[in-house]
């Protein structure tokens, strides 16, 4: 998608090196970053210079093409995996894009290595970018029914960041909206603003408007009451990690919105590549959630009124905070999800017909 009118994908490589857009600066700073080595890689994954389940796997895939430009040792590679799955642990397409690539990379000489690794971690980003693409035109279907019933805008809310930025482009939850703005249908999109990290506000509000999509941030708690207004048609939300029960693990608060989206009859849809779908756990139970610095919490960044980025504390010194970043939504207040594939039922046999399992 575009910032400032010039289209970017969130990774790419370039001259051995592979570049991002570095997401702990927007919206304030637009910051392209080098990423040199392994470490370079996981930190980056760690701090949430990327972030978003699909970015996070296409940037594991090109840590892999860095730790063998550095080494092309097997015992070096396979602990450059290991940190790369650790660096975060709610993320499935995380150790997907690990295990793909490290399978690819089984029995291949030593020489050719390198060029088979990057021709891989390209190729799982260009499939990111289409099947993201493919979720577009199946969610387009949806805005396209409720535009024709009520022949006015469509207002779509969402949470966090699910958007181009979360991706390597057009988002998963964002591509329905970006597909049908493209075709003339008026949106306008309720943007959660995500607590602690901002991220709606942040990041999908600024992808947003340089794609020129009429959107209003709200605070967290406001989406209920939006709902018994009337004021929402449909949610579509990204996820972390779905279950093969359809039960969707994603951003902290999403589940509240889906209570409150059923309780007011509201459609609640969930965006998601194949990538993303595990299909080994079966209870949510033992989804391994993680919990991030109190920090981010306790504190909030932002621009003064001399343009200068700052960090303040906001809460009591002595106050203590929890950070949990993501919670669990069960598949029964889930209306469907919309994949690569097409859209199906949150349930065991909904997905298994749709992925042929």
């Amino acid at each position: 998608m575009r910032i400032n009118g010039k289209k970017y994908r969130t990774i790419w490589y370039e001259d051995d090196v592979v570049k991002i857009i570095d997401q702990t600066k927007l919206p304030h700073q637009f910051i392209i970053k080098d990423l040199k080595t392994i470490k370079d890689a996981v930190k980056a994954i760690k701090t949430m210079e990327v972030r978003g389940a699909p970015l996070i796997g296409g940037t594991a895939a090109y840590g892999i093409v860095l730790a063998i430009q550095e080494n092309k040792n097997l015992d070096f590679i396979k602990k450059s995996s290991e940190e790369l799955v650790n660096s975060r642990p709610t993320a499935i397409n995380l150790q997907w894009a690990v295990h793909r690539m490290n399978n690819r990379l089984s029995f291949v000489k030593s020489d050719e290595l390198l060029d088979v690794a990057l021709k891989e971690a390209k190729l799982i980003c260009d499939e990111d970018v289409k099947f993201c693409e493919n979720i577009g035109f199946n969610g387009l279907k949806i805005i396209e029914e409720i535009y024709n019933k009520n022949n006015k805008t469509v207002n779509i809310l969402t949470h966090c960041n699910a958007g181009w930025l979360a991706t390597i482009d057009w988002g998963t939850a964002t591509s329905p909206i970006y597909h049908a703005h493209k075709k003339g249908i008026p949106i306008h999109v309720w943007v959660d603003e995500t607590r602690p990290r901002n991220q709606g506000a942040n990041l999908t509000s600024y992808e947003l408007n340089e794609e020129n999509i009429p959107n209003t941030i709200i605070a967290d708690n406001t989406g209920g009451i939006l709902m018994q207004r009337g004021e929402v048609d449909m949610c579509i939300v990204g996820t972390d990690r779905t279950l093969s029960t359809g039960d969707v693990c994603n951003k902290i608060g999403t589940y509240l919105k889906a209570l409150a989206a059923h309780d007011n009859n509201v459609p609640f849809y969930v965006a998601l590549p194949s990538s993303t779908i595990d299909w080994d756990i079966k209870n949510f139970k033992n989804i391994p959630i993680e919990e991030r610095n109190s920090e981010e919490l306790s504190h909030i960044e932002g621009k003064d009124e001399n343009n200068n980025i700052k960090k303040v504390l906001i809460y009591p010194e002595t106050s203590r905070s929890m950070n949990l970043a993501f919670d669990i939504t069960p598949a029964k207040y889930v209306t469907g999800l919309i994949t690569e594939k097409g859209i199906c039922e949150a349930s065991t046999e909904g997905l298994k017909k749709m992925f042929n399992k």
